[in-house]
């Protein structure tokens, strides 16, 4: 795929081109510099005024090889410049179906999982009220708070954990995360492919044992880890989500609001 750098070294071929073509036609032809320049784009352009051609047979080879050049230098910049259009609007196709497919987990699964987690977690009343998400939020509050989230440690207490209700849920939406992972648009964010993954192994993790009581502490503190990885990402894409709502669809947005997976208890309804 072109890139905007790789883009603009195209775009100075032509410039190029024409510079030498001046030069090189003020060393055969003895023009000077304004002339050169203006028979070399005349020249290049095909469009061949005739008020100025070539004296020297140098000259002439020389023009030969500067019609080729430019010509195929011009070539080369528009079918350049048409493929990038094009990739870009590839791009942006498939970012906007990921976005989508974000959208529609965080609906049928992560604002519940997040909810869940948040209620284990001993110290989130030091962060809530940092995700209190208002209309009026700007691009640099999201920063700020994904910034602050970047110093927060996702605590889990296993004394509050119920493995077994975090098991049966995630049985329930299992054949959504395995499409969700068929999806040929996740390679496009390996942020939220991390995530999926983390929540497909904690479930596989809580399914392959038969009894989730009693459970030994070396154990009990691994299954810690896995449910403090999938809510540690959660809550990191749950930011972009919901800038993401805001930009595009206020709509969604604003039920996104109400149902705020960190209000302690969220109502769909508008007050």
């Amino acid at each position: 795929m072109y890139s905007l750098k790789g883009l603009r070294y195209v775009f100075l071929l032509p410039f190029a081109v024409v510079i030498i073509g001046a030069i090189g036609f003020m060393i055969v032809e003895s023009l000077s510099f304004l002339d050169a320049l203006y028979f070399t784009v005349v020249t290049i352009s095909t469009v061949g005024y005739g008020d100025i051609s070539p004296a020297t047979t140098g000259g002439k080879i020389f023009g030969i090889i500067i019609i080729i050049i430019g010509i195929g230098t011009f070539l080369t910049l528009i079918t350049s410049l048409a493929q990038w259009l094009i990739q870009r609007r590839q791009l942006s196709l498939h970012q906007h179906r990921l976005n989508m497919l974000i959208g529609v987990f965080y609906t049928e699964v992560g604002n519940k999982l997040l909810h869940t987690f948040s209620r284990f977690d001993p110290n989130i009343s030091s962060l809530r009220e940092d995700f209190m998400v208002t209309p009026q939020w700007s691009a640099a509050e999201f920063q700020q708070l994904k910034k602050r989230l970047s110093t927060y440690k996702h605590n889990i207490d296993p004394a509050l954990l119920d493995l077994e209700g975090i098991r049966r849920y995630l049985q329930d939406k299992g054949e959504l995360l395995v499409h969700q992972l068929e999806n040929s648009d996740l390679v496009e964010n390996e942020t939220y492919a991390e995530l999926l993954w983390a929540i497909v192994h904690l479930r596989d993790e809580l399914v392959a044992r038969p009894n989730l009581k009693g459970l030994p502490k070396t154990d009990m503190e691994h299954l810690v880890i896995d449910v403090q990885r999938a809510y540690s990402l959660l809550t990191q894409e749950w930011i972009d989500y919901m800038q993401y709502l805001k930009n595009r669809y206020p709509f969604l947005f604003s039920l996104a609001l109400r149902t705020n997976p960190f209000v302690e208890s969220p109502s769909a309804i508008v007050r």
